[in-house]
């Protein structure tokens, strides 16, 4: 009988001979081929992260986000796309970042139908992100299948510091499948892939994390005489949810993003977005209500009893 991760070896070699046959490329066979000689105790090197200077966030994360594999950022309905685009903007500038004197690219796909529901990167925009718009492309394919090939791709050229996809909801063509074939792909080429999911529901993918962010309120500055200074609105905040890592419970926290440092700082909530304490107009006892009030009930008078009528 032959053990099973020999049985998987196996089955990987025998998908990698049919495609050299069919001539097509086998980087993905050849990741999935390198995890299970991982799983047999062969050497896997350290894998490489990008901490985001969180330290509780980074922790959850295993040292940061995955600069070779699949990450996947989601907002739950479309009026936090702009959010959960944000996030994703930031997350790529740190990785342009981490790249050698920011000169390579970034690439965003997204699909026409997904471009038409929210919108496309603003140049002016992506500066106030800390990015720079010559090193910023946008591709619009016609279908999703025609941004999901694109995806792979240039992944796999590693031409660019980060791909980001983004797709719309759930759509039945992109499911587990897709997403273990880009998660291969990048992790075979060691790049970085961003999944935002734009009003979309979990479920089940390959990516290492999942992020679900939304709109916080940004901080305002105010002058010593509690003024607010002309267009003194503070950098973009973000309420993020770590759902998908090996802590057995979600982390949630509030980031804010300083795109002049490129740098994510912990960040609390303003009073002014707090709602208000409930309070009674008065805590002692309630007063005794006055005689003389016009809409007090009036005393009833004498009453006749009348026959009634047949």
């Amino acid at each position: 009988m032959v053990q099973a991760p020999m049985a998987r070896e196996q089955l990987f070699a025998l998908r990698e001979e049919i495609a050299r046959l069919e001539g097509k490329p086998v980087p993905a066979m050849t990741a999935a081929r390198q995890e299970a000689l991982a799983e047999r105790g062969g050497r896997d090197k350290e894998k490489p992260r990008l901490p985001l200077g969180v330290t509780m966030l980074d922790e959850a994360l295993e040292g940061g986000v995955p600069l070779d594999g699949l990450s996947e950022i989601r907002s739950s309905c479309l009026r936090d796309a702009t959010a959960s685009a944000g996030f994703a903007l930031a997350l790529s500038a740190l990785m342009q970042k981490q790249a050698a004197a920011d000169a390579t690219p970034i690439l965003w796909i997204a699909d026409r139908v997904t471009s038409m529901e929210t919108g496309v990167p603003y140049a002016l925009g992506l500066k106030d992100f800390g990015l720079d718009p010559q090193r910023f492309l946008h591709a619009a394919p016609r279908k999703l299948d025609e941004a999901l090939w694109l995806a792979e791709t240039a992944v796999e050229s590693g031409a660019f510091a980060v791909t980001l996809l983004e797709v719309k909801g759930n759509p039945a063509h992109f499911g587990l499948t897709e997403s273990r074939r880009l998660s291969l792909r990048a992790r075979a080429a060691g790049r970085p892939l961003l999944l935002l999911r734009q009003s979309g529901e979990e479920e089940a993918s390959s990516t290492a994390f999942r992020f679900l962010v939304e709109p916080a309120p940004a901080a305002i500055r105010l002058l010593p005489d509690r003024s607010m200074l002309g267009g003194s609105i503070g950098h973009p905040v973000f309420r993020l949810t770590l759902e998908k890592s090996r802590n057995p419970a979600p982390l949630s926290l509030i980031l804010e993003w300083n795109p002049h440092d490129r740098q994510f700082f912990p960040a609390r909530e303003p009073e002014y977005a707090r709602p208000p304490l409930k309070r009674t107009a008065h805590p002692g006892s309630r007063l005794s209500a006055s005689l003389n009030r016009p809409d007090r009930p009036q005393e009833m008078g004498s009453v006749l009893a009348f026959d009634q009528a047949s």
